[in-house]
């Protein structure tokens, strides 16, 4: 039976489900929210090591992701990491510690459904593969598009995606569908074994107890942006 699943900071989770609620890593648990952050601290530190930095303070990094102090200093006490007074983090070891929680040490098989504008502009995206993310399929449902070849790889029909998942241990799917196909295409993403699920459909998807999903919705950000614009203006 599938489970509705309500909006929670920039993804989705469960119904019922606090998005603070804390999940399993190891010995330790980790808030959902301070999960969703990892990334941003990493993309700071990437920034930050770039520029031959040693150590970073948790107000530069808090600058640099576009939180709080308080709020980084917290969220990386989770994975153990304290800083040193006066000094702050070791950018090279908290970036070790970011990559092994969030996984990027391993190589995960990406498929992409939907190869419309959107769904080819992800898979000629070249940035995937340095952060551990591989595609390894292209799937449609219009014959049409079905033989076509994106860079490297030829466009497959999704008749055969529970051979495709199985084959090629799928990890994560995406879906670039239109807003009507994306709930079939994800019913049939679960029935093949994909269990994390990335949306890019302007649609609400509903899956089962067990399978992770996010969704990307450009129309809500862009909505976001406009009413502070709005409010700007009239400043």
């Amino acid at each position: 039976m599938h489970k509705r699943l309500r909006l929670g900071g920039h993804g989705l989770f469960p119904a019922g489900r606090d998005p603070e609620e804390r999940c399993t890593t190891d010995e330790r648990r980790i808030p959902e929210a301070t999960v969703a952050r990892l990334p941003l601290y990493y993309r700071a530190l990437v920034e930050v090591a770039e520029q031959a930095v040693g150590t970073v303070s948790s107000e530069q990094l808090a600058s640099l992701a576009g939180v709080n102090a308080a709020k980084v200093r917290k969220d990386l006490s989770y994975l153990g990491s304290y800083g040193t007074r006066g000094v702050g983090y070791d950018v090279d070891y908290l970036m070790r510690e970011i990559t092994q929680e969030l996984g990027l040490t391993q190589d995960w098989p990406v498929l992409i459904v939907g190869l419309g504008n959107l769904g080819r502009a992800l898979a000629n995206y070249r940035g995937f593969g340095a952060r551990g993310f591989r595609i390894v399929a292209l799937v449609d449902a219009d014959p049409e598009k079905v033989g076509q070849c994106i860079g490297e790889m030829t466009v497959e029909t999704l008749g055969d995606l529970p051979a495709i998942v199985a084959e090629r241990r799928v990890a994560i799917a995406v879906i670039a569908t239109p807003a009507h196909a994306a709930q079939e295409v994800a019913d049939r993403l679960v029935e093949a074994g994909v269990r994390s699920i990335l949306n890019f459909a302007p649609a609400v998807v509903s899956v089962p107890e067990g399978v992770s999903i996010r969704k990307v919705d450009l129309a809500t950000e862009l909505q976001i942006l406009a009413f502070y614009q709005q409010h700007r203006e009239h400043v």
